[in-house]
């Protein structure tokens, strides 16, 4: 299911187009993470995302969908986890200046409490979003970052810059994978993560991908 399977020049595609009810937002895929980039694209070509919702969204952290049990969801209902059977290996490359800066598609995955090699889901992803830090702010991510990771993830210089400048989530640096980025339509998930949401962050109002296509 890793492998992109239809015709070659599909499988050249680098960007997905998202068409939701709050605008189109476009994701370019990067070839350094293949793995992710074309299961992805599978999973697009496939029509496994038409339909679904934005099932979770916090306004100062990231919009997320892919969750399959969402297509016909009543409203109300507690969504995140269904996917489907197989996870997709990490691929972390922070050594390619690839990181959770604003605007970034990167996986969910479930905690490493019952996923130690911080495996991806097959379907769910998260646009960020996150927020501006200053150096304090920084400084206290890598503290977080030391522990979590046992001094494995270091914010650069450039991280930190583009982190105070152009915001993001770096506290999830080198433990979520991160393998496109928006490059049309940043201003719909603006839009997006300021709806209003109930206590699971579940919009109240459904945020649906009405189409998910390759460009």
């Amino acid at each position: 299911m890793l492998i992109c399977l239809t015709a070659l020049t599909a499988c050249k595609s680098k960007n997905v187009v998202l068409e939701t009810t709050m605008g189109t937002i476009e994701l370019k895929l990067y070839d350094q993470t293949p793995l992710h980039r074309d299961n992805f694209r599978t999973l697009v070509m496939e029509g496994a995302y038409d339909s679904l919702l934005f099932h979770r969204v916090i306004r100062d952290f990231m919009i997320q969908g892919g969750d399959p049990d969402s297509k016909h969801a009543a409203a109300g209902v507690l969504l995140g986890e269904g996917d489907r059977p197989y996870t997709v290996p990490a691929e972390f490359r922070l050594d390619d200046g690839i990181f959770h800066r604003r605007g970034v598609l990167a996986a969910a995955r479930e905690g490493d409490d019952v996923n130690p090699e911080q495996r991806s889901s097959a379907m769910q992803f998260y646009i960020v979003w996150g927020k501006i830090f200053d150096d304090e702010g920084l400084d206290k991510i890598q503290i977080r970052l030391d522990q979590r990771t046992g001094g494995r993830v270091k914010l650069t210089p450039e991280m930190r810059e583009v982190y105070k400048t152009v915001g993001g989530t770096p506290h999830l640096d080198g433990q979520y994978t991160v393998f496109g980025e928006v490059v049309r339509g940043l201003e719909v998930v603006d839009a997006i993560r300021q709806v209003a949401t109930d206590e699971n962050d579940r919009p109240l109002e459904d945020v649906r991908i009405l189409k998910a296509y390759l460009k």
